[in-house]
């Protein structure tokens, strides 16, 4: 029977295709799920075979783990020159959905909020 190994829902493209290339260098059969057309479904990578399923998953918290650093590397080495992205830079380049974002987190605060304060 197949086991769960790797929930691909809000996974980047080129994440999701290292992981892929990592099962196949190691000889581990999977399949594929995807979300569907109603995208409602779990995308998601399942191992075949259950006795490889430890093998795949220590090799893929091995994978996160390296990827994180290197992902964390290249945000440190931005940051320092200067150009990570940050919330200033949403606010230059879209300055009406920044502040109408911010409105409607007001206005879901302010309804949240109304009923419990108002005593």
């Amino acid at each position: 029977m197949a086991k769960l190994l790797f929930r691909m829902q809000h996974v980047p493209d080129d994440e999701a295709e290292e992981v892929r290339e990592l099962l196949d260098r190691h000889a581990i059969e999977y399949f594929e799920t995807h979300a569907g057309n109603w995208g409602i479904s779990m995308p998601a990578l399942w191992i075949k075979d259950e006795s490889k399923y430890c093998e795949a998953r220590d090799l893929l918290d091995e994978y996160q783990e390296e990827r994180s650093l290197r992902i964390r590397k290249v945000y440190e080495h931005k940051r320092k020159l200067g150009e990570a992205w940050t919330m200033w830079d949403s606010f230059v380049q879209e300055p009406f959905r920044f502040i109408a974002y911010f409105a409607l987190i007001g206005v879901v605060l302010y309804l949240s909020l109304k009923f419990f304060l108002s005593f």
